[in-house]
């Protein structure tokens, strides 16, 4: 978390202050008017950079993994920046149109246009003077639709299917939105560092919006497969499939996840890998719980046999430091980066001791023998509480447990409420925030 929101106000004040090189908040004579007109430049140069940062992390591109902790942490700020672009879209399109609708009620008083004094203007400035009208209609029909489509995207209970399926058309509006501001930024601009800093934030999200039209997101990173074995448990309303692979999968790491895509119709979607690879049997096991639509039809789908493309791997959730205590909190389907990391641990022993805190609220015995036996081979600790007999896991009975836990690392994986309030409590009781590590596993 650290990472990306000390990249979100990074943008967000690098941009501001390339603007404040060529411009001002503060125009003299400051009037309506006046602080109108640099404030729509304003709002547009952060509302579109914004939506560009927004675009290319949307090609989950991998050279960002590493620098931002993983693509769960980069599709947060993905969603973060899109907001805040969605927000300064607002107040450019109310000073735009909505001082227009105040001056046609009688509320305010438009000032004489002053005809340019210099007309000595070239080619170029001529054509975008020409856009100019065009320019404005497109970009508010653009706005309304961005605000359709990230609304869509934020209220949770839409399908995952129709969110995706209407979520890919802001790609089409992020190129309206770049046509439009390429046409009414101020000229004069472009000769100035803002000028260039938007000249690349253009560039690069238009040619992440041609990716994500082209379907070429994630591309390289496929290998096709094919399901080897089902598995079903009922009590915790778990199916776990194996998938075999074909050449292509270069191997991930233990807490890793990748996007597998069985449907057409439905796409792909993310699932923590629950296996240690091995290039021996180059395949992955997936753990999925029935949370929603699409997993709630998994079980009825899924047949042995069936093709599966795999996307992958992502993620930076690996268990890599020195400490020489590691505490795993897995909260419901949240123990399937443990179970990863138990199967690479019995294959590869470690020194670290490890406790691993496993809260469920359904239960299936057989799902949970092969949980102690997968621990038991890794030389983990296990700690099993089923919520209805045991209560709610708190951080005070983490520390009981171990004493230690200043010298240790913490991992959770799980309702994301959940792991930010184990994560304020143990920050305030002097847990080092970088001992702390949370998979933010939400999509959307």
């Amino acid at each position: 978390m650290k990472n990306i929101k000390g990249t979100f106000w990074l943008l967000l004040l690098a941009m501001t202050a390339a603007w404040l090189l060529a411009d001002t908040l503060i125009p003299d004579p400051f009037t309506y008017f006046s602080f109108r007109a640099v404030f729509i430049q304003y709002s547009g140069v952060i509302g579109v950079g914004m939506m560009s940062v927004a675009m290319v992390l949307s090609v989950r591109p991998t050279w960002l993994e590493r620098p931002l902790n993983g693509l769960d942490k980069m599709y947060r700020l993905h969603k973060w920046v899109g907001i805040t672009g969605l927000v300064f879209a607002v107040l450019h399109w109310w000073l735009a149109q909505g001082t227009k609708w105040m001056v046609g009620w009688g509320w305010l008083s438009r000032p004489d246009r002053r005809p340019p004094t210099d007309e000595s203007v070239s080619q170029l400035e001529q054509w975008l003077q020409s856009q100019r009208g065009l320019a404005e209609s497109l970009g508010e029909w653009a706005f309304y639709a961005a605000v359709i489509l990230i609304a869509a995207a934020l209220i949770r209970w839409i399908p995952y299917r129709l969110f995706r399926n209407t979520h890919k058309w802001l790609a089409v509006v992020y190129l309206v939105l770049a046509y439009h501001s390429l046409v009414l930024i101020k000229t004069e601009y472009w000769s100035q560092p803002v000028g260039w800093v938007v000249a690349i934030l253009l560039l690069s999200g238009s040619a992440s919006a041609l990716l994500s039209l082209t379907g070429r997101i994630g591309r390289k990173r496929q290998v096709q497969g094919v399901i080897e074995s089902i598995d079903s448990h009922p009590g915790v309303r778990v199916v776990e499939g194996r998938i075999g692979l074909d050449d292509g999968w270069k191997g991930h790491m233990p807490g890793q996840f990748a996007f597998a895509k069985s449907k057409s119709a439905e796409g792909a979607h993310p699932y923590t890998i629950a296996s240690a690879w091995n290039p021996n049997e180059p395949g992955l096991t997936f753990i999925v719980k029935e949370l929603g639509d699409w997993t709630g039809q998994l079980q009825k789908w899924l047949k042995v046999g069936m093709p599966v493309t795999v996307e992958g791997p992502y993620g930076c959730f690996d268990f890599n430091d020195q400490l020489p205590r590691q505490i795993w909190v897995g909260a419901g389907i949240g123990i399937t980066p443990f179970i990863a990391k138990m199967k690479h641990l019995a294959q590869y022993p470690g020194k670290q001791e490890i406790d691993l805190f496993h809260v469920t609220s359904d239960v299936d015995e057989a799902a949970f023998d092969k949980l102690k036996a997968d621990a038991s081979a890794a030389n983990v600790t296990l700690h099993l509480m089923v919520a209805p007999r045991d209560g709610r896991l708190t951080p005070d009975q983490i520390r009981t447990a171990i004493p230690e836990w200043r010298s240790a690392s913490l991992w959770f994986c799980g309702p994301a409420a959940f792991g930010n309030s184990m994560r304020k409590d143990f920050l305030a009781h002097g847990l080092p925030t970088e001992h702390f590590h949370q998979e933010l596993f939400a999509m959307r």
